[in-house]
């Protein structure tokens, strides 16, 4: 299958998890969601990359999102590494863990690398937004550990920029100034941006985040 580009709709699935039955698309609701794969149970970077998850489930709700993780285990082995995760992260694994032992979704969202491995997943990362479309994709190596604070800068990133004429400029984060849609006349900026703005060039205008 093809690679799954931004914009694309998520492909749907129903498989088994740590906590039951999961189908995709009807548990994902008006949520945004973060589908995340890790190569193996009890492993250490991933044992570390769950704990952090589960430490951030607050974050996350407060952004309408939920989070599921996915290896080629089965549910069983989730089962048990979810008591070494809560052990040795001291956290309380609270999302689902999806069992993809005949490696169907790690397929249908190219998940497996074979000059990396072919057999096991990479760190792969979709944000999905409530009209299930892919809004970021991210692959990392099995050595590198993901940074979910940038994941959770990206999500607020997303969620600004889905319901206001702005972007987000290098290394912002909320609360930072953003600038102006191209697309935006200065004629429209007042209305649309009644904190005012600062003009830099004629393509690069600044105003502060509208939303706080």
């Amino acid at each position: 299958m093809a690679t799954l580009r931004l914009g694309d709709i998520a492909p749907d699935f129903t498989a088994q998890t740590s906590i039951g039955e999961l189908k995709f698309h009807e548990w994902l609701g008006d949520n945004w969601g973060i589908l995340f794969s890790h190569p193996a149970d009890y492993t250490p970077v991933c044992t570390t990359e769950l704990g952090t998850v589960a430490k951030y489930s607050e974050e996350f709700a407060n952004r309408n999102v939920k989070v599921a993780a996915l290896s080629v285990d089965g549910v069983e082995s989730h089962k048990g590494w979810i008591v070494d995760i809560n052990e040795t992260q001291e956290t309380t694994v609270n999302f689902p863990i999806i069992a993809d032992e005949n490696k169907r979704v790690a397929e249908l969202y190219d998940m497996i690398h074979p000059n990396a491995d072919n057999q096991l997943t990479v760190r792969s990362v979709f944000i999905i937004g409530p009209d299930k479309k892919v809004k970021l994709t991210i692959t990392y190596p099995a050595s590198t550990g993901r940074n979910f604070d940038e994941l959770l800068r990206v999500i607020d990133s997303l969620q600004l920029t889905a319901y206001h004429k702005v972007a987000t400029p290098a290394n912002w984060n909320q609360g930072d100034d953003c600038v102006i849609v191209p697309a935006v006349t200065n004629e429209q900026i007042p209305e649309l941006f009644p904190k005012g703005h600062t003009e830099i060039k004629p393509y690069l205008r600044v105003t502060p985040q509208p939303n706080v």
